[in-house]
């Protein structure tokens, strides 16, 4: 999420601050719960964010780990292959 989502979120629970409290000082249920909505929404928005990052991070991670194993997995290819090599030069005494 980038910064305006966040600013979005801080923004809205603000307002539904605002408007449950109006909704309160007013006795006026359906603002209080309008203004409660509100909050939530702007915590969705903060746990969507959280999750977000928490998933890209994994990705990263799993990436990294791919990247690794593919590496070492190369690397004992050349192995295998350069033992190979060196069998069949000592069978045909070619060096």
């Amino acid at each position: 999420m980038g910064i305006n989502d966040k600013i979005n979120a801080t923004a809205k629970d603000a307002e539904g601050k605002l408007q449950a409290a109006a909704g309160e000082l007013t006795d006026d249920p359906l603002l209080k719960a309008k203004g409660e909505a509100k909050q939530v929404q702007a915590k969705v928005i903060d746990v969507a964010d959280d999750l977000g990052d928490k998933v890209a991070g994994a990705a990263d991670a799993v990436g990294d780990k791919v990247a690794g194993a593919a590496d070492a997995v190369g690397d004992k290819v050349q192995d295998a292959a350069a033992a190979i090599g060196n069998v069949f030069k000592g069978l045909t005494g070619k060096a």
